[in-house]
């Protein structure tokens, strides 16, 4: 079992507060449930600001905005694609010995915020 969270269970956002109760519930219950379920795997991949369609509520140039923002602030530059978080989520499937984990996804966000 994979689950997805988000980083904003780990950062102080404000306006976020319902949303990172919920996250972060599920970073806390993975362990949990890894040894409740077992032999049966479960992790979490928690990404940060991803590139995808649920950021569309926002007018182009705000979304611009907002990710030019918070590249300016990670590690590594940019913020993440799909393909950052299917390849982790990719990573917790295949490798049959991680259980009770979770995979933070966000080039160094949670660093910086």
């Amino acid at each position: 079992v994979t689950f997805i969270s988000a980083v904003s269970a780990q950062l102080a956002t404000p306006g976020v507060a319902g949303i990172a109760a919920i996250n972060g519930m599920l970073l806390t219950v993975v362990p949990i449930l890894a040894m409740e379920l077992k032999p049966l795997r479960v992790n979490v991949v928690a990404p940060g600001i991803i590139d995808t369609p649920w950021w569309d509520f926002l007018a182009e140039e705000q979304r611009q905005a907002l990710f030019a923002d918070y590249a300016g602030r990670t590690p590594v530059g940019r913020i993440g694609r799909a393909e950052d978080v299917a390849a982790a989520i990719a990573f917790l499937v295949s490798n049959g010995f991680m259980t009770g984990q979770v995979l933070t996804c966000d080039g160094g966000l949670r660093f910086a915020a």
